[in-house]
């Protein structure tokens, strides 16, 4: 059985495979870039003198795209898995969630969607085996 915990945020993915031979983890990177700064930028201001130009609608749409891209990217990851757990500090995980609740053939296989703060690295494999080893459907 192919089991899979998903620990994200807005900078990578932790997914977190356990077996019975172990806990295997792989990390996807995201290429989202929230502080975006253009060379001349001022804080408010744009670059063209006393002109107020802000491009706050472009910095967000970047945003999204390259949002999009990153859960496309986690959602090839685990489309093969039996069981999926996501978990994470943001929103993100909600996102990734909405996206596959789109898949019917991968929404039946997400067992639980959790927030959770920042760990390390062994925190996070800790808390996926404990939760399919406490959660056995």
């Amino acid at each position: 059985m192919r089991r899979i915990g998903v620990w994200i945020d807005q900078r990578e993915a932790n997914l977190i495979r356990v077996t019975k031979n172990g806990v295997f983890s792989k990390t996807v990177y995201s290429d989202i870039e929230t502080r975006v700064r253009i060379e001349g930028e001022k804080k408010q201001f744009g670059r063209f003198g006393d002109q107020f130009i802000v491009d706050e609608k472009g910095k967000e749409n970047r945003i999204n795209e390259y949002t999009q891209k990153f859960l496309q990217k986690v959602l090839k990851e685990i489309s093969s898995a039996d069981e999926l757990f996501l978990f994470g500090p943001a929103q993100t995980k909600f996102k990734l969630e909405k996206l596959i609740w789109a898949k019917p053939e991968i929404s039946l296989k997400l067992k639980d969607t959790r927030t959770a703060g920042q760990m390390t690295h062994n925190q996070k494999l800790a808390y996926v085996r404990d939760y399919f080893n406490n959660n056995r459907s």
